[in-house]
């Protein structure tokens, strides 16, 4: 029996009404009184305002009435700053989150609609992982979704955004993105506790099995926010460093700011503490020779010895990497190494220039260090940086040894222009244990002035070896400046690195150690 066009109206609407809460009405009350949004409203807390268009609302699974619309998962596509975004956001209240065909079709649909249009992929996850009573279906599903991020991987950014638990597949799939972020309150683990008391007989807690702040100490984290709101926030800030994809040029803000040197860049000239251990806080320099005072810092949390994060520069987004002296006296260990390499690759895939800023005693020494791989991790930090194309500038502000001087953007390495404050160290070693080992049989033969002798011979090395004119002058750094001048001489040197081209290397690609 035919009808009008009246009823085709209200039925298409009730059926968009019915797919907008399609979940287990106990598990959306649990919700409610929790206070948690719905997708949909986290989608709307990401994106801007009214801009959501959303795809496969009315897809279900076939085969019974019941089965609910949208099978699990929120998909579509909206701007942030204007600019277009793909995004999918778990149904925790449909099968726990969990994907099944249906489920993996619209992400992988959405997946190849940013590979189509080159755009930033933002997903939302809350998921208990495979949908069992799916079966083979399901994982089949979950391996289709993860083979969309290799082509998208280095072509359009990809965001992670972890809420509530996720397991399984679901952290498989976001740790493959480029950047992770999770709340205070969210858990990722492949199996939960349960299930590995069960195997193992292991008993561990929720929060150390797989907390948001372990997590981030594991590496697999790589912001820690406090809520949703907060961890929409840092999300939108990170795509405002981003090109749409690698095709584009990252956006510029306000360029021309500040041409001519400031009060706070004057006051670097008496920055530096006059003692090499005296302690600082890097954070402090950062702010002063970017743009706007602004640092958008990634992996806070973890590995604090060293510092990666986005800047501007003349309106440009620059990724930054810095040691900090605050933590291990700046010292690069396997966290660090990894850490720093995974930033290097991000940044070098977008066409986002890099800055070193340098204070570092070298490579942190010890058994602990050994076992966990800092020799092939640290490999890996100085693999990125070599093989990165863009353009590559560093400023030693103080220590530079070993090690250290090499993978934290030495010419050697392939930096463009290199910089150094007139309180740059660039040596082998620092002087007190670079005394130790060349001065030893000077130092026991002066008996009871061996303390003085020592002095005088750390005094000597300081004043005549660790210095940057040596470097200088041998063409290892390109200038050394004064402090004031730190900014403004970035700004000229990516200037003239704006239009660097690097050959192409002809091989199908490097292997970066493992």
């Amino acid at each position: 029996m035919s009808t009008t066009t009246a009823e085709k109206l209200a039925d298409l609407r009730e059926k968009l009404e019915l797919s907008k809460a399609p979940g287990n009405p106990k598990a959306i009350a649990r919700r409610k009184e929790k206070g948690l949004p719905t997708p949909r409203e986290r989608i709307d807390m990401l994106l801007d305002p009214g801009s959501f268009v959303e795809v496969g609302q009315l897809a279900r699974m076939a085969g019974d009435p019941a089965n609910p619309y949208g099978d699990g998962v929120v998909t579509g596509h909206g701007t942030v700053e204007g600019r277009p975004v793909a995004v999918f956001a778990h149904d925790q209240t449909v099968f726990g989150g969990a994907a099944g065909e249906i489920f993996g079709r619209k992400v992988s649909a959405i997946l190849d609609f940013a590979i189509k249009i080159g755009c930033p992929v933002i997903g939302i996850n809350e998921s208990a992982g495979a949908r069992v009573q799916d079966a083979v279906a399901s994982v089949a599903w979950y391996a289709e979704m993860g083979r969309r991020h290799e082509p998208l991987s280095g072509l359009c950014p990809q965001i992670s955004i972890i809420l509530g638990k996720c397991a399984g597949g679901a952290v498989y799939a976001p740790i493959n993105t480029d950047v992770v972020i999770a709340t205070e309150e969210s858990y990722m683990f492949v199996t939960g506790p349960d299930v590995i008391k069960s195997v193992t007989g292991e008993d561990v807690s929720l929060e150390d099995l797989g907390g948001a702040r372990k997590q981030a100490e594991y590496g697999n984290v790589h912001h820690v926010a406090a809520d949703e709101k907060a961890a929409f926030e840092w999300a939108r800030k990170y795509l405002s460093y981003m090109p749409s994809s690698c095709t584009e040029q990252p956006p510029i803000v306000n360029p021309g700011l500040e041409p001519e040197i400031t009060e706070d860049d004057l006051s670097l000239d008496t920055f530096m503490p006059d003692a090499d251990n005296a302690g600082y806080d890097m954070h402090d320099v950062l702010l002063k020779i970017f743009d706007d005072g602004d640092f958008h810092e990634v992996r806070s949390q973890t590995a604090q010895n060293i510092i990666t994060g986005f800047a501007r520069v003349d309106g440009r987004p620059v990724g930054v990497v810095a040691n900090q002296p605050m933590y291990l006296s700046g010292a690069l260990d396997a966290a660090a190494s990894d850490k720093a390499a995974h930033f290097v690759q991000v940044c070098d895939a977008y066409n986002i220039p890099l800055v070193l800023v340098v204070d570092t005693p070298g490579f942190l020494p010890g058994v602990e260090q050994e076992k966990v791989g800092v020799i092939k991790r640290g490999g890996r930090f100085l693999f990125s940086y070599v093989s990165a194309t863009v353009p590559k500038v560093t400023v030693v502000v103080r220590k530079s040894y070993g090690g250290g001087y090499a993978v934290m953007g030495s010419k050697q390495l392939g930096a463009d222009v290199n910089f150094a404050w007139p309180t740059a160290r660039i040596a082998v070693m620092g002087a007190e244990s670079a005394v130790a080992v060349i001065g030893r049989r000077q130092i026991e033969a002066a008996g009871e002035n061996a303390p003085a002798v020592r002095r005088e011979l750390i005094n000597y090395y300081n004043e005549h070896v660790a210095t940057p004119y040596i470097a200088a002058e041998r063409g290892y750094i390109d200038a050394v400046i004064e402090p004031a001048t730190t900014r403004l001489e970035i700004r000229k040197a990516l200037t003239l690195l704006r239009d660097k081209e690097l050959p192409k290397n002809p091989r199908k690609h490097s292997l970066i150690p493992f």
